[in-house]
């Protein structure tokens, strides 16, 4: 009796060890969490990233992230031309190509020159800057001179472009110079930095004289007439004493005569 009831006892140890094996292996799991969704942060806009919020590229604003433009942008924007980009970039599909000087380019003018220019030529010079097609630096080798640009073509609006390994440079007769580097490009448009402002000989060049008016057609001299052809003027002749004088000679001869013949 006493060995049945150790072997009960030891049985009940054994289950109650069991179960407490199981409960401690068994905690309730805890819900396994997602893992946090990781929002990608748009890159920070460069010069050559800036768009306007209608997706189409907006010059003065790249202009401006790119620092040392802001009398070029100050142009842009009084002679209206900035409207007339996004304009452009909006409708155009050819592009645009736009060289814009620095701000030390204009300083290398003559002190109070854009003030002594009419609205107009300030809309020429900066229309001079802006080539109606895209160019990459490498189409600049194949590109036929001069460019036509907004400013328009022709003798007092030449602009050329000469392409090296290395540079590019451009020529309007007045102005001479290379590009200093690319400010923005992409598919579309194509800003480029120079150090000098392109000055168009339309404006910056010696105007050609007004043609003068014709002179008077001169009356043909009259032809002098020899002093030995002119007749001097004759003056009246009163011939009534001459008859008389030869009336008088006549009836002397005959009488003459009559006496001679008498006298014989």
């Amino acid at each position: 009796m006493k060995k049945q009831y150790s072997i009960s006892s030891f049985s009940v140890f054994i289950l109650f060890l069991h179960c407490s094996n199981t409960f401690a292996q068994s905690p309730a799991a805890a819900p396994a969490q997602a893992p946090a969704a990781v929002v990608a942060q748009p890159p920070a806009a460069t010069p050559t990233q800036a768009a306007a919020p209608n997706g189409i590229t907006n010059v003065t604003r790249i202009l401006e992230k790119a620092g040392h433009f802001t009398i070029f942008i100050r142009l842009l924007r009084s002679t209206q031309e900035e409207n007339h980009l996004f304009s452009a970039l909006n409708d155009s599909s050819s592009g645009l190509t736009i060289f814009a000087p620095t701000d030390s380019a204009f300083s290398e003018l003559k002190s109070g020159t854009l003030n002594t220019l009419s609205d107009g030529d300030k809309s020429e010079l900066v229309k001079f800057h802006v080539v109606p097609t895209f160019l990459s630096t490498s189409q600049f080798q194949t590109v036929s001179n001069p460019l036509g640009t907004w400013a328009g073509t022709g003798s007092r609006l030449p602009l050329n472009v000469t392409s090296y390994p290395n540079s590019v440079n451009i020529t309007t007769g007045i102005t001479n110079t290379s590009l200093s580097g690319t400010v923005y490009t992409d598919n579309q448009l194509a800003i480029y930095k120079i150090e000098k402002v392109l000055l168009p000989k339309d404006v910056f060049g010696s105007k050609a004289p007004a043609p003068a008016p014709a002179a008077p057609a001169r009356e043909k001299p009259t032809k002098a007439v020899p002093e030995a052809t002119v007749e001097s003027p004759v003056s009246p002749v009163d011939i009534s004493s001459a008859l008389m004088f030869t009336h008088n000679n006549v009836v002397g001869s005959v009488g003459m005569v009559a006496a001679a013949m008498f006298a014989l």
